[in-house]
């Protein structure tokens, strides 16, 4: 049974077609959208297929049985494939061969007897780095010269890495997590995973001029978030996020991602304020229900500088003559979209009026926490030395053997072997061949 077993998982296209499984498993964890509640999949997918997505758990396929299994068949095959095939190939035993039979061969006739010709061979190559090991097979005496032997593990430090790199990535999808979340200055949003808290307190970003072919433009360049945080310890501790300069929670990373501007609108009826719908601040992309209709008003985009020539949106990023872009939808269909400046008002009709009253800064942020990443980390390392021994380092093994061609002279038998072929080899076993014949003549 294990000898069987053995057998299927080392096979070279049982290991592709595990490999390809776990593509295409990875393939629909790109393609489905994960993280969704089964309402989301059957308003996006025909009813057969968004039951066969929250079925089969392709909803979180990352941390499904059946993602986990993939993984751990491609590396139960990838170890019995190194340790059953690889490596007794790249570590041969020394045994005899036929030296004609071997595409790199040499003979080199030399005068003296067996045991001084054996002992200046040996010697010429153990001092050009070669080292010697001398074997009786058959009672035939053999010398085996290696070099860089120690580089034919170049492939199992590179197996050794993937399954290194392969745990990380499986540690992730088993206890890590990501997310993102905005928060309106003043507010406080918490990360679900941990339950830590985090207030915007104050954010800030710096616009700085960038001359181009087309003009001067502004664009921002720094956005700084300053906020509170609660950790597990309970204690508030004030902290910076920068771009490229998380902080870290509890051993999350908090990413300054994004910034926007929230908005708060007032709502008329007929004359008189809707507190319901003028007390909440949107940001881009919410929306307001019309109490008693089918319509709502989405808060499309904050527009910092509104072009007083075109009165069109321009680039400038600073804020000199906002507005906002609103549009009206019946039934979630878009009925068009309106530039309205800052307290001005737009007619919704049937005597609903909305103006927006006044901007708020949010901060954009992206958590993450990945408990694989040293083990990442260090197989990256395993890695890139796997590929420089496997690329800078060429082992190379010799037979030799000595064998009398008269009475006062011998024939040095040489046949060389590598792992990478005998085209690689040919040129330095030429030569060395040829500075043989000059040294022991």
């Amino acid at each position: 049974m294990t000898r069987a077993l053995t057998r299927t998982f080392g096979n070279v296209t049982v290991g592709v077609a595990l490999l390809a499984l776990w593509g295409v498993l990875t393939l629909v964890g790109v393609v489905v959208e994960q993280g969704k509640g089964a309402a989301a999949y059957f308003a996006s997918y025909p009813a057969p297929i968004a039951r066969a997505i929250v079925r089969l758990n392709f909803d979180d396929i990352y941390h499904s049985g059946w993602y986990l299994a993939s993984i751990g068949l491609v590396l139960a095959s990838m170890t019995i494939a190194t340790f059953t095939k690889v490596i007794p190939r790249r570590l041969p035993p020394r045994r005899a061969v036929t030296i004609d039979a071997i595409p790199l061969h040499a003979h080199v006739t030399v005068p003296g007897d067996e045991a001084t010709i054996r002992a200046r061979v040996e010697r010429f190559f153990s001092t050009r780095g070669w080292k010697i090991v001398r074997r009786d097979i058959e009672g035939t005496h053999w010398s085996f010269a290696d070099r860089h032997n120690w580089a034919r593990i170049g492939v199992l430090v590179n197996h050794t890495a993937i399954l290194v790199i392969a745990a990380g990535t499986i540690l992730y999808w088993a206890r890590g997590f990501a997310g993102e979340t905005a928060i309106l200055t003043g507010q406080t949003a918490q990360i679900p995973q941990t339950r830590a808290l985090i207030r915007l307190d104050r954010f800030a970003y710096t616009v700085a001029p960038v001359l181009t072919k087309g003009g001067m433009l502004y664009q921002p360049i720094d956005y700084v978030s300053h906020v509170t945080v609660v950790g597990r310890n309970g204690v508030p501790t004030p902290m910076v996020v920068r771009v490229n300069h998380p902080i870290d929670v509890d051993g999350t990373l908090v990413y300054q991602a994004s910034y926007g501007f929230g908005m708060r609108f007032s709502v008329t009826h007929d004359g008189k304020p809707v507190p319901a719908l003028s007390s909440r601040t949107l940001v881009e992309g919410d929306a307001l229900a019309i109490p008693g209709t089918t319509q709502s008003v989405v808060y499309e985009r904050f527009v910092p500088t509104v072009d007083r020539r075109t009165q069109m949106p321009s680039s400038d990023p600073r804020v000199n003559d906002p507005a906002v872009i609103l549009s009206l939808q019946e039934d979630g269909t878009s009925l068009g979209a309106v530039l309205d400046p800052l307290r001005s008002s737009v007619d919704l009709g049937n005597g609903w009026r909305i103006v927006p009253q006044r901007a708020v800064l949010y901060s954009g942020f992206q958590y993450r926490y990945d408990p694989g990443v040293p083990l990442v980390a260090a197989g990256s390392v395993l890695l890139l030395i796997g590929l420089v021994i496997s690329f800078y380092f060429l082992p190379a093994r010799l037979h030799v053997r000595v064998d009398p061609s008269g009475e006062s002279a011998c024939t040095v038998g040489l046949a060389a072997t590598t792992v990478k072929g005998y085209d690689i080899f040919e040129t330095q076993f030429r030569e060395l061949v040829d500075e043989l014949r000059k040294r022991i003549d």
